[in-house]
């Protein structure tokens, strides 16, 4: 039988990173026989330079794509380019005739240039969420997720998260078994819990333009623990309750429960990654009502729970 062949797309500079993780994954032998054929392609047939650091030779030009089975694209050197026309038309006839079309990191963009993906789901690097959905309103772009297959199109996040979508595509042709042996050779989890949302930078303003409202959230900071009602609050920065929540969400874009949920968890996460205390205690430090209240809240935010977050960002363990 034949093996599944793979075509792996160069453009110019690109990161010897992303290009090394399908390389390594689909260029992998296990038990003295390769799992796949694999291709090396550059438009024009040309050697290209990476980023910084080497020359890569391909193995031919575009027309070696019209026999693959997968074709990946890993990462894309300039968000602002779309691919040529060449390009464009080998990755459409690809897809069209049943292959796997796989975008890595920034490679979603060359397939959403390409029209591939209007009215799929895509996921990409989290850094180029706005960029993303500015420039392709038609993609539905899924902000978590690690990877993401819809009718054999395949995109990924960001960097590390290439190398779970390349193990997809390993079960996807060969199952579980096969796919958690290469894991075990690569040293890495076949399957990762969560999903982007736990590396997501989510940075809470220290001050807004509204210095009553900035006195306020010094005060917040500080009183965590506390209940607060708008009434109390509202009070507190002598306005109405009316004028209050006006003035907080224009100041904050939130509620003042969802202010308070939000600064709650940022400090949550705080002390999770530098302290050893225990998630009971954390959640009555930084207000909650009961440490499942604050699971809840951590988990609906970032797709893993407060454990999984210390063992993933935590120094003391």
């Amino acid at each position: 039988m034949s093996l599944p062949r793979v075509g792996l797309i160069l453009h110019p500079r690109i990161s010897p990173f992303h290009f090394s993780v399908p390389y390594t994954l689909f260029g992998m032998v296990m038990i003295d026989r390769p799992l796949f054929d694999l291709f090396i392609v550059a438009p024009g047939g040309e050697s290209l330079e990476a980023e910084h650091a080497m020359m890569i030779r391909p193995d031919g030009g575009l027309e070696l794509l019209d026999n693959v089975d997968i074709a990946v694209v890993p990462g894309w050197h300039d968000l602002n380019e779309a691919p040529p026309p060449e390009l464009v038309e080998a990755l459409v006839r690809c897809h069209e005739r049943g292959a796997h079309v796989v975008g890595l990191c920034y490679g979603t963009y060359a397939l959403a240039y390409a029209g591939l993906l209007d009215g799929k789901r895509a996921s990409t690097h989290w850094l180029a969420e706005q960029d993303f959905s500015r420039r392709f309103p038609k993609v539905k772009l899924d902000t978590n997720a690690l990877y993401v297959e819809e009718d054999r199109l395949v995109t990924s996040a960001g960097t590390a998260a290439g190398l779970d979508c390349c193990l997809f595509l390993v079960r996807e042709y060969y199952g579980a078994q096969i796919a958690n042996k290469v894991a075990r050779v690569m040293v890495v989890a076949p399957h990762r819990e969560g999903g982007q949302a736990q590396f997501i930078e989510q940075p809470m303003a220290t001050s807004t333009q509204d210095a009553h409202i900035n006195r306020l959230l010094d005060y917040l900071r500080g009183n965590l623990v506390a209940s607060h009602s708008i009434d109390e609050l509202a009070a507190r920065t002598a306005m109405s309750r009316r004028t209050f929540t006006r003035h907080f969400h224009k100041a904050t874009g939130m509620t003042v429960v969802e202010w308070l949920v939000n600064e709650r968890l940022r400090r949550g996460r705080e002390l999770l990654e530098t302290t050893s205390l225990s998630v009971e205690a954390i959640s009555e430090r930084v207000g909650f009502r009961t440490a499942t209240s604050f699971r809840q809240h951590f988990r609906h935010h970032h797709q893993v729970n407060p454990r999984d977050w210390r063992k993933t960002f935590g120094h003391n363990v």
